[in-house]
């Protein structure tokens, strides 16, 4: 098979993946068999218009996959090993029920991926971090290595930032890094703000360095900067938490006009902004981060939970210069050591690849469609939600408590958390919280909504299911 001639354009890898992605796709299509001899790197480099590296590196990634096998002296030839591997990772195995009855609801997920040929995809991503299974049982550098890096800053690169490597740090997860950045910029006793509705994770944080966190109120586009500039006179904040896009539990997302005077509010008074972007890559467009606006000052979190899956447990860390770095890095390496190496390979493979990209095109469609269900079943008015939200924000009237509402709700398979969680300070209001995504399916929900809506028409005791 010398006159082989992959087009790489058929792949949006990077070129040396796309030459082993061509291979795996001429090996299903019959383009090419068992046994064709591949032509020779350099050949193939200059029959390309590439260079010799980036075909070698192609050649070596097909042969971890199982695709060819290279030999000194005569070449490289098809094997067909990736048939084999795929089965064994995706068709050979079943999942094991123990661990696909363990389900919290009562957490924000995306919905989950069900499409077989993507599910496919992300077990050949795996079998491909197997092939370097032993040196990703070692101790690593901490922040990540220089090609986790990159995966990185190709992913924040979708928001519009460009940090340095220098800058970036891989990390396990969003609440570690919450950890370690405000024990960096408060003591216990000092003031740190964030929404008076926010994320209980911060909540947690603050509890847990003994901060004193307090919540400044808002209005559809979040945080008011007057209230944010009065704050900050009167109490001295050390910093101040907020969770823009798609907000834990309101849904709301802070339009770029109002970022821009958040960030010249805390420009003026000197104040760190610590910006939770758990949920910035879900919209196909919105307003840049805060990080964008103010680089100097923000603390950027680039979580991968909402926008790829929860048990990755990292996030990609942005500091705000070069002199944040090292006592992060300390603060970081005392609580943690470092992210695990096969969850990092695993992240930095499905980026590659573009599998990231297609688990979040299917997050962004499917909470689209989930979205659709609650406008039509329950009432115009009577929810918060965003078009492409995981969950909706519901205040209770006719009645109902979060607490009866919850107990009404708790047999019907979809997470409602109380208005308690989120409340920084003074009364929670009569809200809870309903997450449409995690493993219900479509079917599920809509009952469960309709479950919902029916209870909702009247006052509790009209609904009651127990006696």
């Amino acid at each position: 098979m010398k006159n082989w001639h992959p087009d790489l354009s058929r792949s949006s890898s990077p070129r040396y993946m796309a030459i082993a992605d061509v291979i795996e796709m001429d090996l299903r299509s019959g383009a090419l068999a068992v046994g064709d001899r591949l032509p020779p790197q350099r050949e193939l480099a200059k029959r390309l218009n590439i260079d010799f590296t980036t075909v070698a590196r192609g050649y070596v990634e097909a042969q971890k996959r199982g695709l060819v096998d290279s030999h000194v002296g005569r070449g490289t030839f098809v094997t067909g090993g990736a048939d084999k591997q795929r089965q064994g990772f995706a068709l050979g195995a079943t999942p094991d029920p123990r661990r696909a009855a363990v389900v919290d609801f009562s957490m924000n997920m995306p919905p989950e991926p069900d499409d077989p040929e993507l599910i496919t995809r992300m077990r050949e991503g795996m079998s491909a971090v197997a092939a370097d299974l032993i040196p990703l049982l070692r101790y690593q550098g901490f922040g990540g290595s220089g090609m986790d890096k990159e995966a990185a800053a190709a992913w924040l690169d979708r928001r519009g930032l460009k940090p340095s490597q220098e800058r970036i740090f891989v990390t396990p997860g969003a609440h570690p890094a919450l950890l370690a950045i405000f024990g960096l910029l408060a003591k216990p006793g000092e003031t740190v703000l964030s929404e008076i509705i926010t994320y209980p994770g911060m909540r947690s944080v603050a509890a847990q360095l003994r901060l004193n966190l307090t919540g400044l109120p808002m209005d559809e586009d979040g945080i008011l900067p007057d209230a944010f500039a009065g704050a900050c006179e009167r109490l001295k904040p050390k910093a101040l938490y907020l969770n823009p896009t798609l907000q834990n539990p309101t849904t709301l997302t802070i339009p770029a006009k109002r970022r821009e005077q958040i960030a010249a509010v805390a420009r003026k008074y000197h104040v760190p902004i610590v910006e939770d972007d758990a949920y910035g890559f879900i919209p196909l467009e919105g307003p840049p981060p805060l990080a964008a606006i103010a680089p100097d000052l923000t603390w950027h979190i680039g979580g991968l939970s909402k926008c790829i899956g929860a048990g990755l447990r990292l996030a990609y860390v942005v500091a705000p210069d070069t002199k944040a770095v090292w006592p992060f890095v300390s603060a970081m390496r005392a609580n943690n050591v470092m992210a695990s190496p096969l969850t990092v390979a695993l992240a930095s493979r499905w980026i590659e690849d573009g599998t990231a990209d297609a688990i979040l095109r299917f997050i962004r469609t499917e909470a689209a469609a989930r979205q659709q269900m609650v406008a039509a079943i329950l009432p115009a008015g009577s929810y918060r939600a965003d078009p492409i939200s995981f969950n909706i924000w519901l205040p209770l009237s006719n009645g109902w408590t979060r607490s009866t509402f919850g107990s009404h709700m708790r047999s019907a398979g979809i997470g409602v958390v109380a208005s308690d969680a989120f409340a920084v300070e003074g009364a929670a209001p009569e809200a809870v919280r309903v997450c449409l995504g995690g493993p219900i399916t479509r079917e599920k929900l809509q009952g469960a909504l309709e479950f919902m809506a029916h209870a909702l028409e009247g006052p509790p005791e009209m609904a009651a299911s127990f006696f």
